[in-house]
């Protein structure tokens, strides 16, 4: 059986931010329609707690592409100076079953879930929005950054991190790549005071966006806290917003940002206004009024992982990119 192992560094070649925010529109679309298959992920967690291996399948029906994406997620792997996301997408001939390629995980990972974060706030931010507030500061953060600054005309960034020297080496490493102002700031109340946009990037279990901070008309993309023990939000905050997600099913089984508060009775499952992907289809109106608070909450999905790495097959079997082995 011969194999495409498709690296790191070539992902990065291929798969650039613009074109995984138009994937990223599509895989959502055809998601809404029904045409892909998408369970809920499956994960193992270590017996001390401290990291998990998760089992990610889907099928898209429109590109009739079937595969995995096996992950381990470790956060506290920044200290280490690791991804805390580590893992291989396999993609499977949806005829014979056969394997036809593996492809890096952690960055083709990286770059769809900013790509998402960037299609959900070219929907639903505000057309004016000039201010990004970024919390965190590892690789989420850095395409974050990338992400926003395609689909909004933003002036000034601040970026917060729980531990500051991590916010000024993003503020070093970043500034020079981008014509805006950046700012390293060590108070998140300070840092998300006139913000527009607001992504929340952390390994925090326990909030570190508060209501109180928050005026009326700002875009959040909550990415985070991917389980169900696990929140960067508060719950007034989530309760006051207009909530979208990525899956129904992922946000009822999966989001302690969701679960948390409807717990605690603020509001129950109706307070999700839909999956982003019946929005982009036009079949709802998204934001009503500029007051609006809106709320993206991102799980990631396995139709996401697929939608971007078929194209970097693609374009790696057009451009003889990658290294075939057989297995």
């Amino acid at each position: 059986m011969k194999v495409l192992l498709i690296n790191k560094q070539e992902v990065s070649d291929i798969l650039s931010m613009e074109a995984c925010i138009d994937l990223m529109s599509e895989a959502f679309k055809t998601l809404a329609s029904g045409q892909s298959i998408q369970p809920l992920r499956s994960a193992m967690w270590l017996p001390d707690k401290s990291g998990l291996l998760g089992l990610m399948p889907a099928y898209d029906n429109d590109t009739k592409v079937m595969g995995i994406k096996v992950v381990s997620v470790f956060p506290g792997n920044h200290s280490k100076g690791l991804s805390s996301h580590q893992g291989a997408v396999l993609l499977f001939d949806n005829e014979t079953g056969q394997m036809y390629a593996i492809i890096d995980g952690d960055r083709s990972t990286a770059i769809r879930t900013a790509a998402a974060s960037a299609v959900a706030t070219r929907l639903l931010a505000r057309e004016d929005a000039k201010e990004l507030a970024i919390l965190g500061s590892g690789e989420q953060a850095t395409r974050h950054l990338e992400a926003m600054l395609l689909v909004r005309n933003i002036k000034k960034v601040k970026v917060w991190s729980r531990n500051h020297e991590h916010a000024l080496r993003f503020l070093e490493l970043e500034s020079s790549n981008y014509e805006v102002i950046i700012e390293a700031i060590e108070d998140v109340h300070e840092a998300v005071a006139r913000a527009d946009i607001i992504c929340t990037t952390t390994a925090a279990k326990e909030p570190v966006l508060r209501s109180e901070w928050i005026a009326d008309g700002v875009h959040i993309n909550a990415i985070g806290a991917c389980t169900a023990g696990a929140r960067e939000l508060d719950s007034e905050l989530v309760a006051r917003s207009k909530l979208f997600t990525d899956r129904k099913e992922s946000l009822f089984n999966e989001s302690g940002d969701f679960l948390f508060p409807m717990k605690e009775g603020l509001f129950g499952e109706e307070h999700l206004l839909g999956e982003i992907g019946e929005f982009l289809a036009g079949s709802k109106p998204a934001r009503e009024t500029e007051k609006d608070i809106t709320l993206f909450k991102s799980l990631g999905l396995a139709v996401e992982d697929l939608a971007a790495c078929h194209y970097i097959y693609r374009k790696a079997t057009e451009n003889n990119t990658g290294t075939f082995v057989n297995l």
